[in-house]
């Protein structure tokens, strides 16, 4: 670590109002685990905000993370692909920040519902993902008129009309890659169904990614951000024993 105070609090990674995001180290004198970077749902609507991962935020302070909670672009001003540029544009910064700061550990992603949908599509940018009851299928939660026809009330087209917007943002129709996921889903969900997750990692196992899918009898969307709820000390220790950055390897020479 530098000899200098760490940075802290609100850190602007864009222009906008809403690209910020609130840096916050565990008790002093604690030795970080890693940084865990949080990233909220609510269906793509303007007015739900970051302070909804608060108490897991606190929960992982507690365990010894510093926790980025990341804010996005979203709603009739933020529209497609916003909130995914938002959120690679912040965990470059978060990244760069624990270059710079000598921060030891992994970066980890933990995103719910929609969040769980934007940490699936930057996955390549952190060590794991735990995505918390995560929208994977975006042409099916149009179909299925999930969140109040959420899908149609922000992209303001059906797959039909705006096929590679619906694509793009599906976690469910990407290249997967080797970064490790945690899903933990609710059967019981019934904003975003478990049948959505399951269809996840069966995509995953025909590209042998490593997705693990945990399901709780009774666990609902909202119950997913609550550290009291059953699956969380799962998510806490998957995200303790998950390792760090891979070594950067230096290219060979042509004289070696």
């Amino acid at each position: 670590m530098t000899s200098t105070a760490p940075p802290a609090g609100i850190l602007s990674y864009g222009p906008d109002e809403a690209q910020h995001l609130a840096l916050s180290w565990p008790a002093p004198g604690t030795v970080p685990r890693g940084i865990a970077a949080l990233v909220h749902g609510g269906y793509w609507r303007s007015h739900l905000f970051a302070s909804l991962m608060e108490p897991l935020a606190a929960s992982l302070r507690a365990e010894g993370w510093i926790t980025a909670n990341i804010e996005y672009r979203r709603g009739a001003t933020g529209r497609w692909p916003a909130p995914l540029e938002d959120t690679a544009e912040a965990l470059g910064r978060i990244n760069s920040l624990r270059q710079t700061e000598g921060i030891g550990g992994p970066l980890l992603t933990v995103g719910h519902s929609v969040g769980g949908q934007l940490a699936l599509l930057t996955a390549r940018l952190c060590d794991g993902v735990v995505a918390l009851a995560p929208v994977t299928d975006v042409e099916r939660t149009h179909c299925e008129n999930l969140g109040d026809n959420a899908a149609a009330e922000y992209f303001g087209a059906s797959p039909a009309q705006a096929p590679d917007t619906y694509r793009t943002a599906s976690p469910v129709q990407q290249a997967l890659g080797t970064t490790p996921m945690l899903i933990l889903h609710g059967i019981n969900d019934d904003r975003v169904p478990i049948a959505h997750s399951r269809a996840f990692l069966a995509a995953a196992g025909s590209q042998s990614s490593p997705v693990e899918l945990r399901e709780f009898t009774a666990l609902s969307h909202l119950e997913a951000i609550d550290p009291l709820a059953v699956h969380w000390a799962e998510a806490l220790s998957w995200m303790a024993e998950a390792p760090g950055p891979a070594p950067r390897r230096e290219p060979k020479s042509e004289n070696a």
